[in-house]
């Protein structure tokens, strides 16, 4: 007698991207829950893109392989470091916007975990992103929802409300001006964005890391 053993991947080809996803799911929660505190010096330190823009597209989906994602536009208004990909940039983030129901009538619940950066069209961010992976491509904010910056009235605030942006972080003399001394001594909460995209600027530009300008004594 022919056909395939019972339960074999014939009579479920769902089953593959739904244990994917759920695998995924579980690994990238655990992640979140384990990321440490990120200060200013290590965002830009550990960062392969900064962007600045607004973003103009937030789509989500399944890939070829059955990963689910977030694709995030963002149309630039300044980009402090990366390659030049004209006047956007387009990353996909792990998960779904929200649930989404399969063609087998099942639903797939394999939405951003909680602890990442969500994405609204029309917010203006500033980003500090990691390289995309080799093996799937996704690409998300260093330190996850501490990476991801909206930028509203000319305040900049992070998903984690900035909470150890400047912690152990310091600066030579005559490093910055009085304003972003003012802004460096908030231990939290939505701060000056013209002044806080002038030190990540000229941080990157001026490699205050490498000059000792900028120090992370953590």
């Amino acid at each position: 007698m022919s056909g395939s053993p019972r339960g074999s991947r014939q009579r479920v080809p769902w089953l593959w991207p739904v244990l994917l996803a759920a695998t995924l799911l579980l690994s990238f929660a655990a992640q979140a829950a384990s990321v440490k505190s990120r200060n200013l010096s290590q965002l830009i330190d550990e960062s392969d893109s900064i962007v600045i823009g607004v973003v103009d597209k937030v789509e989500d989906g399944i890939d070829d392989r059955g990963v689910p994602y977030t694709e995030v536009t963002v149309k630039i208004a300044e980009r402090l470091r990366g390659k030049d990909t004209g006047a956007s940039y387009t990353f996909r983030q792990f998960g779904l916007i929200e649930p989404r129901k399969m063609d087998n009538g099942r639903t797939l619940m394999a939405v951003t975990p909680d602890g990442w950066p969500t994405y609204a069209k029309g917010e203006q961010v500033m980003l500090f992103l990691h390289k995309p992976a080799k093996l799937t491509g996704l690409q998300t904010t260093v330190g996850l929802n501490q990476g991801k910056f909206r930028i509203s009235n000319n305040r900049a605030r992070s998903a984690a409300d900035n909470r150890g942006l400047f912690e152990g972080v310091t600066f030579a003399p005559g490093v910055l001006t009085k304003n972003q001394k003012t802004m460096v001594s908030a231990r939290a909460g939505a701060v000056d964005a013209n002044a806080l995209i002038d030190v990540v600027r000229r941080a990157v530009k001026e490699n205050w890391a490498a000059t000792g300008r900028m120090k992370n004594e953590r």
